[in-house]
């Protein structure tokens, strides 16, 4: 076996920490970088890339929302010897127009030998750990897509499928679609977080709704004009087609969002 790390950009992150453990239990070296790790990593500072890569023989690269994945550093990455890189992209990034997201695939497969992107859908865990939370607990999650369906995924088979790509040799050079077993709208899925959260969470879908609550927070008009845009391309999209991405890659069920919600129901509880 190879000794030589799988360096995990963002390894604190839902899908980093998830990817990081399923390397562990596989006997491979991990070599975990965020901004604030123990081995620093910051997009925005190229001065922390080489520690990060240096001597690491593939890596998991992700970039947190708003911040574009520099190709300079995917051309130290390959310079220094990483010989494949799993990119952390999104489901219907041409429906949105994510030109950060089609940049970063663009790059990835133009720089790195081996490369493999994922294009998850929606996470489970945006209501448990990520933008959705708050929402769930004061009662009412607001996104404007209307009854439109999503293939709600767990990250823990993201990164299941991330670990057998960085590992394994059947899925260089593809761009996998990963998705949990199950189409659901949103007010499904929002129903069944409810139930398990012991109060009423609403679901609204409407772009109205969804002005209203942005501008109460304060976001400005031309940022809430370009999100509805975004989300008026994911419902022309309609509905998600699971994939069966985690099924063919892992050998095994993807997690049910009505099994999530039972294991995300103690951030709810507070």
């Amino acid at each position: 076996m190879d000794e030589r790390p799988v360096l995990v950009v963002g390894g604190s992150g839902s899908t980093g920490r998830r990817v990081c453990a399923a390397l562990t239990g596989a006997g491979c070296a991990v070599r975990s970088v965020a901004r604030s790790a123990r081995v620093r990593f910051d997009w925005a500072d190229p001065a922390t890339w080489e520690q990060a890569v240096d001597g690491a023989r593939a890596a998991y690269v992700m970039a947190p929302d708003g911040v574009w994945v520099d190709p300079a550093f995917l051309e130290r990455a390959v310079e220094l010897g990483v010989e494949r890189v799993v990119l952390l992209s999104s489901d219907a990034l041409e429906q949105m127009g994510d030109e950060r997201l089609l940049a970063a695939e663009e790059a990835v497969r133009s720089l790195v030998p081996e490369w493999t992107v994922l294009r998850p859908d929606w996470f489970d865990q945006n209501f448990d750990e990520g933008v959705l939370l708050e929402q769930v607990r004061a009662g009412a999650v607001v996104v404007p897509v209307e009854g439109v369906r999503q293939a709600f995924v767990h990250a823990g088979d993201i990164a299941a499928v991330a670990a057998a790509a960085l590992t394994g040799e059947g899925l260089v050079g593809r761009t996998l679609r990963v998705t949990g077993p199950r189409a659901l709208s949103f007010a499904e899925a929002v129903a069944l977080v409810s139930e398990q959260a012991g109060f009423e969470v609403r679901f609204e879908g409407g772009a109205k709704d969804f002005v209203r609550v942005l501008s109460r927070a304060g976001v400005d008009g031309e940022q809430i004009d370009r999100m509805l845009a975004s989300f008026a391309g994911l419902v022309e999209r309609g509905d998600a087609v699971p994939s069966g991405v985690v099924e063919q890659v892992t050998g095994r069920a993807a997690v049910d969002f009505a099994d999530f919600v039972v294991e995300a129901a103690p951030a709810w509880r507070v």
